[in-house]
């Protein structure tokens, strides 16, 4: 087993460095952990693309927070599927949730869902203040 991880910020004026510690605090080496720089709702995701071609079946993938990976409910399952169908599972660190078996695997949907909801209403909010 191997621990790859993954980190995602929307801007350039974000920093990976908070998710990053924390990725190599839970076991993550420097050389195994991939980052994007763009939008959550852009499909082109390099680091993600890359990270796809490198696990392997019994590894491991970190995530610091359910919303760095995916874009939102649909993706978020569309990319567990795609890990599971290889054997690669995917654990959450901030949530302290992982989809190594089926009970997480539906958390993971569900809070995934709750998180896209709350997204929603914060553009909502903003779009009216």
């Amino acid at each position: 087993m191997r621990l790859f991880g993954y980190a995602r910020v929307s801007t350039s004026q974000q920093s990976f460095d908070i998710q990053v510690k924390a990725l190599k605090e839970a076991g993550a080496k420097t050389s195994r952990i991939y980052t994007d720089t763009v939008r959550g709702s852009h499909t082109d995701r390099d680091g993600l693309s890359l990270l796809r071609l490198k696990v392997e079946e019994s590894d491991v993938v970190l995530v610091k927070k359910l919303d760095r990976l995916g874009r939102d409910t649909a993706d978020m399952i569309q990319l567990i599927k795609e890990f599971d169908s290889i054997g690669v599972a995917i654990r959450f660190l901030d949530d302290g949730i992982s989809t190594e078996g089926a009970m997480g695997k539906m958390v993971v949907t569900i809070l995934s869902a709750v998180a896209q909801a709350e997204r929603q209403r914060i553009i909502e909010r903003t779009n009216e203040g």
